[in-house]
């Protein structure tokens, strides 16, 4: 049995097989990592191979994330590892204090007026402060993370969209996903920390700029729960001839003889 995550999910996830069969059904192109947050810095450092960032070096959030997926590094930060509350309070290590909340920071950088800044800071979706004083990330093929809190897929628009496919092929539901503009990952690692659903963003400026991100990429952040689910859904499309990389039919050909394969 698994350690349980934020969600009080125990279950022990056969995390090689789900990628696996997510690279075989979608081609990803980057490595998907987990987040788990810990309740104390000691729990956080007992996680196999965990590495530390040099204290001297203060970080965004986005280059932890971009360190797990790009060099395949278990990391592990307290708030004391991050840039400041802009960072922090997105993944429930600071709260969201009244002066983070005025948007003073932000203000002529990336909003027109503190209003505007103040509004943008106010919509930003955050985990919950108080109950958890550490994080890590690592790759989910690692397994130094048993059970964590969010895995998170950086994916192209297409592999995304199928992606979202096998998600919906059972117990289907409409989501419905946010953009906050700047500070983008409280559209996704923010978000799903805090609602425990399925969240989509277009990666920010930062992400892209401290993180690694690439121009095509897009973002999906979800529990583990979700994951059986997505793989067997994404099988049986491709059981129905709805597989990724999907081919150009072409715009001046009808598509009904393309259509009848799947439809009949």
């Amino acid at each position: 049995m698994a350690t349980k995550n934020c969600f009080d999910d125990d279950t022990d996830y056969d995390f090689t097989a789900i990628v696996d069969g997510l690279n075989r059904y979608l081609r990803l192109k980057a490595t998907p990592i987990g987040m788990k947050r810990f309740k104390t810095a000691a729990d956080m450092e007992a996680v196999p191979r965990i590495r530390r960032p040099d204290p001297k070096e203060k970080m965004a959030m986005d280059q932890i994330v971009g360190q797990s997926r790009w060099i395949g590094y278990t990391l592990g930060i307290t708030m004391d590892n991050l840039m400041g509350a802009q960072c922090g309070a997105v993944v429930g290590l600071h709260p969201r204090s009244d002066e983070w909340l005025s948007g003073d920071r932000i203000n002529g950088v990336w909003y027109g007026s503190l209003e505007d800044a103040a509004a943008h800071q106010s919509a930003m979706n955050c985990a919950s402060y108080g109950d958890y004083e550490a994080l890590a990330t690592s790759p989910l093929v690692s397994g130094r993370l048993d059970n964590p809190d969010i895995c998170l897929f950086y994916m192209t628009p297409g592999q995304l969209i199928t992606f979202i496919n096998g998600l919906q092929y059972r117990n289907y539901k409409k989501y419905e996903f946010s953009c906050v503009g700047e500070s983008a990952c409280a559209d996704s690692w923010g978000k799903a920390l805090s609602t425990g659903e399925p969240c989509v963003s277009i990666p920010c400026y930062a992400e892209r700029k401290f993180g690694g991100v690439q121009d095509d990429e897009m973002l999906i952040a979800l529990p583990p729960s979700f994951l059986p689910g997505v793989l067997a859904g994404l099988e049986q499309l491709n059981r129905n001839g709805l597989r990724y990389p999907i081919p150009n039919h072409g715009i001046q050909k009808s598509p009904l003889d393309s259509i009848s394969q799947s439809y009949g």
